[in-house]
């Protein structure tokens, strides 16, 4: 099928835009309750074509999932030819499609982007989707392929999958060099390098994983029959077919924001066990443990990213190429105080804005670039120069091919298109295997600074406005000044706050050497945000959770 106004017309006209809705595609692509989405989604088919028409016929990849958020919630997301995230200027065009408010101005705004960069419709375009478990997945996957069909595109549909699968299908489609662009391919390609790196490493205790009832499961359970005996998973969570239970009190964005473990693991994980949380599309991962004082103990995406830039640093030495190889590392003013003081001691760190188009970024400038969240996302990019000088490196003695060859496979083992809580879950253990460590030694390497992460409702989340990687508030005016007189009252305090990017809310994050000074350094600005914004000071809320 051509491109053809008039058949996007015809499409169009099934899947109107309400009126009421305003749409803003932001890190996480379009992200609002499910049942807003259908118009949305049906216009991204069509953006998806015209992004491979301009991309000499590539494949355009597109997931339907809002990741940790509650059930009812959805979003949409177009992933680019390497399998990173949509380049930045498209994100603008994503937008002003998804707001057309008829059918004739959709195809004015069509006609415009077509004509402003010279995008030829004749050309083949491709487009590889899929979607996570909520119940408004299936309609939307059926807006989206009507607008794939209206641009007269060829779909390839992965099924109910996780995000990181769809991102590495379009990588390895369009790269062959990448891996078979299939599912298996996925999982034979991650899971051989696994069992390469830990060959010859003591037997590894079993490993509980938190499928926070999502899409994880499923891969989680092909994930394990893939791995065999190399790594034993008990599985939790997996109600994929129950209503409401998505996400609901389990999974990654829980044992973060509450700092426990979820209810539903309660007796099941032993003192000194590892276990670990997917989020509900599965990008997201958080460790964790039980000590032997019983208490839970959280391993965030900072404590990953410690533990994974050390044992590259430790490899890059060990292979002999220290003077040919720069590893370093990225993170958001998120971070704990505690790990970047760590990090910087042995390795470049670079701060970014929150959101992993930043951090991916800013990866890239490092030969071996580490980026974590400290929500779990995250992963380690291998530049074009380094696959060079790896596979060129001619060691001068065993133990430098070892190092080498474990370098190699790791580049195999990670998933460099996005953040994949699975790849880096395996990542996680091939490190504790070659450290011989417990999830004690690993949170020993240091200490977490007592932090707080509590949001506020404003009216208007674009007046507070914020500068230096979101460490320091530009706007409203003063905010920030009272905030730094009020952080030197509190020991080793640290605090910032900044708009959320996919909620109407402001989030206030706060650092002290004490629990309680944490808290209460958090409910402190938490109150003056609140204040700014307007609020009625007889309302103000008690808590800001």
């Amino acid at each position: 099928m051509s491109f053809a106004y008039e058949n996007i017309a015809t499409f169009s006209d099934r899947h109107p835009k309400p009126t009421y809705y305003q749409y803003q595609y932001g890190t996480a692509g379009f992200r609002t309750l499910g049942d807003r989405l259908d118009s949305v989604v049906f216009r991204v088919g069509i953006l998806a074509a015209l992004r491979s028409m301009k991309h000499n016929s590539h494949a355009i990849g597109v997931m339907i999932t809002a990741s940790h958020n509650p059930e009812q919630d959805n979003g949409v997301k177009l992933i680019d030819p390497r399998g990173e995230m949509l380049e930045a200027s498209w994100e603008v065009h994503a937008t002003t499609m998804a707001n057309a408010r008829s059918t004739e101005e959709l195809i004015e705004v069509i006609q415009h982007i077509v004509d402003l960069l010279n995008i030829d419709t004749t050309r083949p375009a491709v487009v590889i989707y899929g979607r996570d478990t909520r119940p408004t997945g299936e309609s939307l996957v059926a807006a989206l392929q009507d607008g794939i069909q209206a641009a007269g595109a060829r779909g390839r549909d992965a099924g109910i999958t996780t995000t990181p699968v769809v991102h590495y299908l379009v990588r390895a489609t369009n790269s062959k060099d990448y891996g078979e662009a299939t599912e298996a391919g996925y999982f034979t390609k991650m899971t051989d390098a696994y069992k390469k790196l830990v060959a010859g490493r003591p037997k590894i205790s079993s490993l509980l994983v938190d499928c926070a009832n999502g899409v994880g499961t499923m891969a989680a359970e092909k994930l394990k029959e893939y791995l065999g005996d190399t790594l034993p998973i008990i599985l939790e969570n997996t109600s994929t077919t129950t209503p409401g239970a998505l996400n609901h009190a389990c999974g990654a964005d829980y044992v973060k924001t509450m700092q426990r473990l979820p209810p539903s693991l309660n007796g099941k994980l032993t003192p000194t066990q590892r276990g670990c949380s997917l989020d509900g599309d599965a990008d997201r991962l958080m460790y964790f443990y039980i000590d032997e004082k019983r208490q839970f103990r959280m391993l965030d995406g900072d404590k990953i990213a410690t533990l994974v830039a050390a044992f590259i640093v430790d490899l890059v030495k060990a292979s002999g190429l220290q003077g040919q190889i720069r590893v370093g590392i990225v993170q958001t003013a998120y971070a704990n105080g505690a790990s970047t003081k760590y990090l910087t001691q042995r390795l470049p760190v670079k701060c970014v804005p929150t959101g992993v188009k930043h951090l991916h970024h800013a990866a890239e400038s490092f030969d071996i670039g580490v980026y974590f969240e400290a929500n779990g996302h995250g992963t380690v990019l291998f530049s074009r120069n380094t696959q060079e000088i790896l596979e060129n490196h001619e060691p001068n003695t065993p133990a430098q091919q070892t190092a080498l060859n474990h370098i190699i496979n790791l580049t195999k083992l990670i998933n460099q298109t996005v953040g994949d809580a699975l790849s880096d879950m395996l990542l996680v253990e091939v490190v504790l295997a070659h450290k011989s460590y417990s999830g004690i030694e690993w949170d020993s390497l240091y200490t977490d600074l007592p932090n707080r992460l509590v949001k506020v409702v404003v009216g208007d989340r674009n007046a507070f406005v914020t500068t230096d990687a979101e460490r320091r508030l530009v706007s409203p005016p003063t905010l920030q000044q009272r905030i730094d007189e009020l952080v030197l009252k509190y020991d080793g305090g640290r605090a910032f706050v900044r708009p959320s990017g996919t909620e109407d809310v402001v989030r206030v994050y706060a650092e002290a050497s004490t629990r309680a000074q944490a808290d209460d350094l958090a409910f402190r600005v938490a109150g003056m945000v609140y204040d700014e914004s307007g609020g009625d000071s007889t309302k103000r809320p008690k808590e800001f959770i």
